[in-house]
Parts: C-alpha cells; sequence; structure tokens
C-alpha cells in the first residue's frame, strides 16, 4: 500500500484471493461498489501481487500495487502501465470518488476539489 494512503477504500489480493471494501464507504452505490470489485479483482488476476486504492491527506485518490518477493508473474513495468489505463479508462469513476470523499467524508465544498 502507498505510505501516502491514508484511507483505504477498497483492494484485491492475488495471493489470498481476497478483495477488501472499507465499511466506511458502504454508502456508495452498488454499482459502484460492483464496479470497484471487478476492477481491484480483475487487476490483480491479470497482474498477480495487491492492488489497492485509497485516498491521501488532501483526498486525492491514489492507486497502489504491490507485490511479494519471488512472485515471477509480477511485473512492475506492466503494472504502472496497468495503473495508467485504468486512471485514463476510469477517469469518471475516479472523479466520482474523489467527490464523494472530500465532499461527505472531508467537508469541502465541490468547487475546491482538483484531481
Amino acid at each position: 500500500m502507498d505510505k501516502r494512503m491514508k484511507v483505504v477504500l477498497c483492494g484485491a489480493n492475488a495471493y489470498n484471493k481476497k478483495y477488501f471494501l472499507n465499511p466506511v464507504f458502504l454508502r456508495l452505490p452498488d454499482q459502484v461498489k460492483k464496479e470497484l470489485n471487478i476492477l481491484c479483482v480483475m487487476f490483480t488476476q491479470q497482474q498477480s501481487g495487491t492492488f489497492s486504492m485509497g485516498f491521501d491527506e488532501d483526498g486525492k485518490l491514489l492507486l497502489s500495487t504491490e507485490h511479494e518477493p519471488g512472485d515471477v508473474k509480477y511485473d512492475e513495468a506492466s503494472c504502472e502501465e496497468a495503473v495508467r489505463q485504468i486512471q485514463e479508462d476510469k477517469s469518471e469513476l475516479i472523479w466520482q470518488l474523489t467527490l464523494f470523499y472530500n465532499v461527505l467524508m472531508l467537508g469541502k465544498s465541490p468547487e475546491d476539489i482538483r484531481i
């Protein structure tokens, strides 16, 4: 997990085949929760390792991936590209999650939020 991440939103682990959604975010719409589940699990199935999404202290959404030593399936360059692809393909979802967290959890005004 990225050390800048202060609040974990969700994550998946290829090694123990588990998905986690922070209970703080159960208020998210069911469709968003489902999309997050699919996104995280697919990432770890394709790339191996762990994948997590969470917020830093400024309310920015971070995507983080890690692996265990000796994981020959994990390729750092491929994971970095996969993260960039998620950021591009899921920019609307990232914006919505950032808005949700900053407004409802941090009490910020929508006008003050930047990605």
